[in-house]
C-alpha cells in the first residue's frame, strides 16, 4: 500500500466543527490521489486492520478447522462465521514465547501483539504493538490514525507480580504508554467525526447537510445512492448512542458511591453489554467506511474478565470463572464474541468499493492471549477474516504446531508487509509467515 495518500477537500464534508470524511466512490479520487488524465480511473481503495481481541480463551473441544475451499469446516465457537468460510483463515501452532514465563492472564496479554519482555513487580514495561506500528507509519493518511475500543474498563491493579494493566490493553504505543482505550461509544463516535468534543448534543450529519448537497450534484447516480445510504447510516448510530445513553451508562461506568444506598438490584441493570459491543463493532465499520481510520483495535473485553451475559441467560458467573470449564455456558459466551466478528464482516461485506467489499480490503485479526481458560499459551488462537486487498486466500487452515520457528510475530510480520510496512524483524520473528 502507498504511503502517498494525503487529505484533499474533496474527501471531506465540513461543516461548523465537524469533519467527517467520505466513503469510497468511483466518480471521485476520494483517497487523495490526483489522475493523469481525465480517463484515470478511479483510485483503488486502501487496506485496513481490525484486530478484536476476546480474554481468556476458548472452549477447548470447539475451537477447531479442519479441511480447505469446499470441505473446509468450522468448529462451533467459529459457527457464526460460516457464512464467510470463504473468507476466513485459521491459524493454528503460533506462539508468543515471553508469554510463556508468568503463565498468567496479564503476563499472557500485555505483549500479545508485540511479543516483547514484560516487567514484572507491578512495573509497566512491554513493547509497541503492531497495530501501532502501522498507525505510526501511516497513520497520517487518516483524520483518525488509529483507532482503539474497548467494552471493559481498565483494571489498574496487580496480581501476581504483573499490572493488571496488561489484562487491560492490547494496543501499545509505546513500551511503556498503552494506546488510549476509548470505552464510550459516544466518545469514540465524536473522535471519528467532530473536530471538538466539546460540540455536545449538535448532529454530526446536520453540521455537514450542506457540504453533501452540494457534492451531491457532482457525483454519478450511483455514488449519490452510495451517499444517501452511508449518511443514514451514520445518523442511526447517532439516534443509538442517543438511547442507550438514556438508558443509563454503558459497560465501564463508574458508580456514582462508593457503597450501595439500596439492596442489590438484578443484573444486567443498568447496562447492557451486547448492545455496548454493538455499537462499537458498529463504530469500527464506520471508521473503516469513512476512512476516517484504516487501523483499530477493539478489545471485546479484558483477560481476568469479569463481565456477565445476562443477556445470553449466563449471569451466574463472571467471564473468568467461565473460562475455567468446558460447558455449555462458556460455549453460548464463545459464539456472543464470534458474533460480534460476524456482525462486523456482515456489514463490511455489505459495503461496495470498486470491484471489492470493504471486507475484501480489510484484514480483520480474531485473537485472544490464551488457547484455553487453562492458561495455555503453548499456541494461541489465531482467525483472518477478510482478503487484505486481495492479498489472502481464504477457505483453508494453516497449521504451525509441529514446526520450528512458529512464533506469533511472523504473522504480525506477514500483516504488516500487506498494509504496506516491511521490517526485517518485529519481536522475536525475523520472518514473515509465506503462507499468510
Amino acid at each position: 500500500m502507498s504511503s502517498t495518500h494525503r487529505f484533499s477537500k474533496r474527501r471531506f464534508l465540513r461543516g461548523l466543527g465537524v469533519t467527517m470524511a467520505l466513503p469510497w466512490m468511483e466518480s471521485m479520487t476520494v483517497w487523495g490521489d490526483v489522475p493523469a488524465a481525465a480517463t484515470r480511473p478511479a483510485s483503488e481503495a486502501p487496506r485496513r486492520l481490525a484486530v478484536l481481541f476476546a480474554g481468556n480463551g476458548f472452549h477447548s473441544k470447539e475451537w477447531w478447522a479442519k479441511g480447505e475451499g469446499d470441505t473446509f469446516e468450522l468448529g462451533k465457537v467459529l459457527e457464526p462465521l460460516v457464512p464467510f468460510k470463504k473468507k476466513v483463515t485459521f491459524i493454528k501452532g503460533l506462539y508468543n514465547a515471553e508469554a510463556l514465563k508468568g503463565n498468567i492472564h496479564s503476563s499472557q496479554t500485555g505483549n500479545l501483539l508485540s511479543g516483547a519482555p514484560l516487567a514484572a513487580g507491578g512495573d509497566i514495561r512491554s513493547g509497541a504493538s503492531f497495530d501501532q506500528v502501522i498507525a505510526q507509519r501511516h497513520g497520517r493518511s487518516t483524520k483518525v490514525p488509529s483507532l482503539v475500543l474497548g467494552c471493559e474498563k481498565s483494571n489498574p491493579s496487580v496480581h501476581k507480580n504483573y499490572s493488571m494493566i496488561y489484562s487491560s490493553h492490547i494496543s501499545w504505543s509505546s513500551p511503556t504508554a498503552p494506546a488510549p482505550l476509548e470505552i464510550y461509544p459516544a466518545l469514540a463516535f465524536d473522535r471519528l467525526f467532530k473536530d471538538e468534543a466539546s460540540q455536545g448534543d449538535k448532529s454530526v450529519l446536520d453540521a455537514v447537510l450542506s457540504d453533501a448537497k452540494d457534492l451531491r450534484r457532482t457525483v454519478s447516480t450511483r455514488d449519490q445512492q452510495k451517499l444517501d445510504e452511508y449518511l443514514e447510516s451514520v445518523r442511526e448510530v447517532e439516534l443509538r448512542i442517543q438511547n442507550a445513553g438514556r438508558k443509563g451508562e454503558l459497560q465501564g461506568w463508574r458508580p456514582p458511591l462508593d457503597k450501595p444506598s439500596m439492596d442489590r438490584p438484578a443484573d444486567g441493570i443498568p447496562q447492557d453489554i451486547g448492545e455496548h459491543m454493538r455499537l462499537m463493532c458498529d463504530i469500527l465499520v464506520l471508521g473503516f467506511q469513512t476512512d476516517t481510520t484504516r487501523i483499530s483495535t477493539l478489545k471485546l473485553n479484558n483477560d481476568h474478565s469479569a463481565l456477565r451475559f445476562p443477556n445470553l441467560g449466563v449471569d451466574y458467573m463472571i467471564h473468568h470463572l467461565l473460562s475455567h470449564s468446558d460447558t455449555a455456558d462458556w460455549l453460548k459466551v464463545n459464539q456472543f464474541f464470534l458474533e460480534q466478528a460476524a456482525y462486523i464482516a456482515r456489514k463490511l461485506e455489505a459495503t461496495q468499493e470498486g470491484s471489492r467489499t470493504t471486507l475484501d480490503n480489510t484484514v480483520l485479526l480474531f485473537c485472544s492471549s490464551m488457547l484455553t481458560g487453562s492458561h495455555d499459551a503453548t499456541q494461541l488462537p489465531a482467525v483472518l477474516i477478510g482478503g487484505g486487498g486481495g492479498s489472502i486466500k481464504g477457505g483453508r487452515v494453516l497449521d504451525y504446531k509441529d514446526k520450528p520457528d512458529r512464533q506469533m510475530c511472523r504473522l504480525y510480520l506477514s500483516l504488516m508487509d500487506k498494509l504496506g510496512v516491511r521490517l526485517d524483524r518485529f519481536g522475536d520473528a525475523s520472518s514473515a509467515l509465506e503462507e499468510v
